[in-house]
């Protein structure tokens, strides 16, 4: 009971002090959100990413078990929520936001802050989130875009905005810079690794602005499925998974904490691009982020004593 206190309050707690903050603050000040949300996909992300896959000292095959788990994840949750639409005869639009609701998570903005609370001291914890983080938001661009675009006739367009993503040139260039060894010199590398240190405060501020503002309402049976899908069924595959590949120790950790996080913002930008179900999609990022501080809490203890 101790060590789930201890998370609670060194790990939870700090996460949803900054998302009150953010949401305080919007509510007083009326942030530009969709200036904070650039500042974050064109300059705090990316450098982040850059960073970590530069300092990083996994070996080929360490990502190629990681990248192994993450796809038959996928494989088993789209499979597993597209049968479930189809049995239920859901409609196509709410379909294809409940798919992306379940399978697509909030990596980024939740993700990386609350690896780097739990792994501050294990930079491998940390660097396995940033590679969880890239497969969400190819995921996103690819499997979430065709599962939205496809309710309109508008499927073509993923590929085009997944190479708009500067996240997947800080990838290529961090594989680049790491792989081969080439240096960075000071005048870079220290504002690199301030905009790095600035990423955490930055994303669960610009959270907490983007729930400032709660809708609660028209909540369904398959409102309350999407949110057990995703912060409970989820982790309970990605345990299944682990256990099946003999994953262990901080690998196995980092991947079952991963499994847990809310739902994605993206999938309600998404349903609100291609008019599919918006508010529904709103109310499940919202009250899922919050669900979490309890879920998540969950996890985060049983990684420390299955792992």
């Amino acid at each position: 009971m101790g060590l789930l206190f201890n998370i609670l309050l060194q790990i939870i707690f700090p996460v949803f002090i900054l998302l009150a903050a953010g949401a305080l603050l919007h509510r007083i000040f009326q942030f530009q959100l969709s200036t904070l949300s650039k500042l974050l996909t064109y300059l705090f992300l990316p450098t982040i990413i850059f960073t970590n896959i530069y300092e990083n000292e996994m070996e080929a095959a360490l990502l190629l078990e990681i990248g192994g788990f993450l796809f038959l994840q996928f494989l088993v949750l789209a499979v597993l929520t597209a049968v479930f639409a189809k049995s239920t005869g859901m409609d196509p639009k709410l379909a294809a936001t409940f798919k992306n609701s379940i399978v697509l998570n909030n990596s980024g903005n939740f993700g990386i802050p609350v690896s780097q609370l739990v792994f501050q001291a294990n930079p491998v914890g940390s660097s396995i989130q940033i590679i969880v983080m890239m497969f969400q938001n190819i995921l996103t661009y690819t499997y979430g875009m065709m599962n939205s675009a496809s309710t309109n006739g508008r499927g073509s367009s993923m590929i085009k905005e997944l190479f708009k993503t500067p996240i997947i040139y800080a990838l290529f260039l961090g594989f680049i810079f790491y792989g081969f060894s080439i240096p960075i010199p000071g005048f870079l590398w220290i504002p690199l690794q301030n905009l790095a240190d600035g990423f955490l405060a930055v994303a669960l501020i610009t959270l907490g602005a983007q729930v400032a503002y709660p809708a609660l309402k028209h909540f369904s049976f398959l409102f309350f499925t999407a949110i057990a899908g995703r912060l409970i069924f989820a982790p309970i595959i990605a345990f299944c998974i682990i256990t099946l590949l003999g994953m262990e120790g901080t690998v196995a950790q980092a991947l079952f904490i991963a499994s847990s996080f809310p739902m994605s913002r993206n999938s309600a930008l998404f349903a609100l691009e291609y008019d599919n179900y918006p508010d529904y999609a709103a109310q499940g990022v919202l009250v899922s982020t919050m669900l979490s501080s309890v879920t998540v809490t969950i996890v985060v203890y049983l990684s420390e004593l299955l792992f």
